[in-house]
């Protein structure tokens, strides 16, 4: 069986603690791979590494550092197909949304290549006599990442273009479950010209993230994920006097109101809860229908729901493929399995759902659940699977209530004609990301990723201005320099003057 390798000092790495991880293919069910799990030495050498590299390409030239992103980026968009094969073996999505999450790392890239912007600093001349004050900011040193299942190319390049084009050096700990694209990454890195130790790749569980978590020489954590382990990343992480960027769940509202153009508003319902399997935490879970139209938004939703192919993602016919584990899989079964016994309406049950010639894989249907009450689970957990929740409510103002009473802020949409509504909607909801007729308001690299609440845990968000900051710090010195005109007499400092 293939074995995976770690990624130290420019070079790979087999790893020698004789504990492994199985990748499967999704769509097979069957194991292909298995990954090595890094020790608490592993960990350390990586990081030492990265720690001596610091010491050159922290001092090396902007100029430098970009001229590698941009070989860099020349090799990414080349190489983009077998990064998409590499996603879609091992975490199930189809081909295309594989390609469309690469584009979307490469939109940070593009960033990381013009970062000579963001890092320009500021000068104010003349504050008191011959005094001056400048503002710059400086890399921190070894950085590391700890990234999920669910994006495995994208997430980690939200994070190390930025990372390495500010002077820092950085160790990725990817998701166990489907590694290779970082591997991958980290190869193309270092066809690029990246020198030895910049970037390293360690894999592993829990012993490799409490490593990173409480090494001296770590002085940044950026992760990715589940809302318990965002928490538990930043409280220990910063109780070891590192800066964190945690990103946790989500549970996605998308508010329709009765003058929004149904056609569109269930068009947008459909991709954005079904797309990727559901297995995105900027995924639509829970539409929210305000009025009477409820009936009719359920019914234009479960028309388009039912038309969709299923299948493995390596068919250019599939729109949606497996989800990542059986034991996933399952998990996300039962809250449809117990869906009518909590109040709700199984409009769509995919849970008996299979793949003829591949029914092994870990395969589960479309499932729209209506009428959902607060109460149920399917509405308070993040199911992060294909699972939509509408929930009926009156008013506008009971929606934005009703929204706003959720502990996890990450994103959300509201769909409408009205402008008024709309910009009131902006002002008055608790999340971080706000979509107006647009169902995924993921924004562009140049603007930050984030929710609010139990989303985020930490200061900044991540790329954009925020990932620019987050990577650096700030240093403001202030000098004053005595003018030539006032040295002692008899002493020439060659400076010219003007009589």
């Amino acid at each position: 069986m293939k074995s995976l390798h770690h990624w130290i000092n420019g070079k790979p790495n087999e790893g020698a603690s004789e504990r492994y991880g199985p990748i499967h293919n999704p769509a097979t069910g069957h194991q292909e791979k298995q990954v090595p799990f890094a020790s608490v030495d592993e960990v350390d050498a990586a990081v030492a590494a990265a720690k001596e590299a610091f010491a050159s390409w922290g001092q090396s030239s902007l100029a430098k550092r970009t001229s590698i992103l941009f070989r860099f980026r020349a090799l990414l968009d080349a190489h983009r197909d077998e990064l998409a094969e590499l996603i879609t073996a091992e975490h199930g999505k189809v081909h295309s949304d594989a390609l469309g999450e690469v584009a979307r790392g490469l939109e940070i890239v593009d960033l990381a290549c013009g970062i000579n912007v963001q890092l320009k600093g500021e000068l104010s001349t003349q504050v008191a006599s011959r005094v001056d004050v400048a503002a710059i900011r400086q890399p921190l040193g070894v950085v590391a990442g700890i990234t999920p299942f669910n994006f495995p190319a994208m997430v980690p390049m939200w994070m190390f273009p930025i990372a390495i084009a500010c002077g820092n050096t950085f160790v990725l700990k990817p998701s166990e479950k489907d590694p290779s694209a970082s591997v991958r990454l980290a190869e193309l890195l270092a066809e690029a010209g990246l020198p030895d130790g910049v970037f390293n790749v360690v894999h592993g569980d829990k012993v490799a993230v409490d490593r990173l978590l409480e090494h001296p020489d770590v002085k940044a954590v950026s992760f990715v994920g589940s809302t318990p382990i965002a928490r538990y990343i930043h409280t220990t992480a910063s109780a070891n006097g590192k800066r964190v960027q945690a990103l946790g769940g989500a549970k996605n509202h998308m508010l329709v109101l009765p003058d929004a153009d149904l056609d569109a508003a269930a068009d947008a319902a459909v991709s954005a809860a079904y797309g990727s399997a559901g297995e995105r935490c900027m995924a639509i879970s829970a539409v929210v229908a305000v009025g009477s139209i409820g009936d009719e938004l359920v019914e234009k939703i479960r028309e388009r729901a039912e038309k969709i192919k299923i299948g493995p993602g390596n068919d250019p016919t599939s729109e949606m493929g497996p989800l990542i584990t059986k034991a996933h899989r399952d998990k996300v079964a039962s809250y449809v399995e117990g869906a009518a016994a909590e109040g709700a309406e199984v409009v769509l049950d995919g849970t008996g759902y299979t793949v003829e010639g591949y029914e092994d894989g870990h395969w589960i249907g479309i499932s729209l659940l209506d009428k959902v009450p607060t109460s149920a689970k399917a509405y308070q957990d993040e199911i992060f699977g294909p699972v939509l929740c509408v929930l009926r409510v009156d008013t506008y103002e009971e929606g934005v209530a009703l929204i706003n009473n959720s502990p996890l802020g990450n994103g959300t949409a509201i769909f409408t004609r009205d402008g008024g509504a709309a910009r009131r909607f902006q002002l008055e909801i608790e999340a971080g990301m706000v979509g107006v007729n647009v169902p995924i308001p993921v924004p562009v690299g140049y603007h930050s990723f984030g929710g609010w609440k139990d989303s985020l845990f930490g200061d900044h968000h991540i790329y954009g201005n925020d990932g620019t900051h987050f990577y650096t710090r700030g240093k403001v010195i202030t000098t004053r320099w005595p003018d030539p005109a006032d040295a002692p007499s008899g002493v020439d400092l060659g400076f010219p003057r003007n009589h």
